[in-house]
């Protein structure tokens, strides 16, 4: 596989952190990210990841639709962007030189921060799903001038194409409820992590009311949403060897961090 100048010089950078197989089989295309599956995708879990590969999502996602959705799901009291976007950062840790994978990243707006975080010695690489999300990063990630440390790559959360122990941090935000097998997810991601790296979770969890619970039960047959239990997440981490396993619950969403131990 040979990387053109297009692909910037976080993609090539990123290209080591592969697994061979991937590396040989990806191609740079030509809205600059890596597309490591070309037309094939994993199959949709309902109408969330639908709504996710459409072309109308990516173009108001980071101003209206994640916000709104968010504000919905965490409550009126629940943290905002720029408090998620905090929560992520103290969570993982980062220090600068560190290389971070950004999980589902959409378009980018995470990844970006993590860049500025771990600067010009670092590397963030986001990976998702959606062409038309993956395209908005590029963009947006170009235009903010830090594709020198960030790469964009087009693939399976599920099924990471990394190398083990290719990073610091992992980070899978408002996603990981919308995979068709998210502890096979989470499985690779403390693959990929270094020992004592640091993961970072934000994902559904169900109430305890018995009318609350009846609500969720719709929205996750009608949307292909899972709603995990309040010890799911924290007990699937910990069972991967996590420790220092800390959640914060906010209405119908759980933020989920831990250090993998060394």
């Amino acid at each position: 596989m040979v990387v053109e100048a297009a692909g910037g010089a976080g993609t090539e950078r990123a290209l080591a952190l592969l697994d061979p197989d991937a590396r040989e089989a990806g191609e740079l295309s030509p809205d600059g990210y890596l597309d490591l599956i070309g037309g094939a995708g994993p199959q949709s879990t309902g109408l969330g990841q639908d709504l996710m590969l459409s072309h109308v999502v990516p173009r108001v996602y980071e101003r209206w639709w994640r916000p709104m959705l968010g504000r919905m799901a965490k409550g009126v009291l629940g943290p905002g962007m720029a408090e998620e976007r905090r929560i992520a950062r103290l969570l993982l840790g980062l220090s600068p030189g560190d290389g971070v994978l950004d999980v589902a990243c959409g378009t980018g707006n995470f990844s970006r921060e993590f860049a500025r975080t771990v600067g010009p010695d670092g590397l963030v690489v986001g990976i998702d799903v959606s062409e038309t999300m993956l395209a908005r990063a590029v963009r947006d990630t170009r235009a903010a001038g830090l594709d020198d440390r960030t790469a964009f790559v087009r693939g399976d959360a599920a099924a990471l194409p990394f190398r083990d122990q290719s990073f610091d941090g992992v980070c899978c935000f408002a996603a990981l409820h919308l995979f068709a097998n998210p502890l096979r997810a989470l499985d690779r991601m403390s693959a990929v992590l270094t020992p004592g790296g640091r993961i970072a979770i934000f994902t559904s969890v169900r109430g305890r009311s018995t009318p609350l619970r009846m609500v969720e039960s719709i929205m996750q047959a009608r949307s292909g949403m899972l709603m995990f239990e309040q010890r799911d997440v924290v007990d699937a981490l910990e069972d991967r060897g996590f420790v220092d396993v800390r959640q914060r619950l906010a209405g119908f969403t759980q933020f989920v961090g831990g250090r993998l131990a060394s």
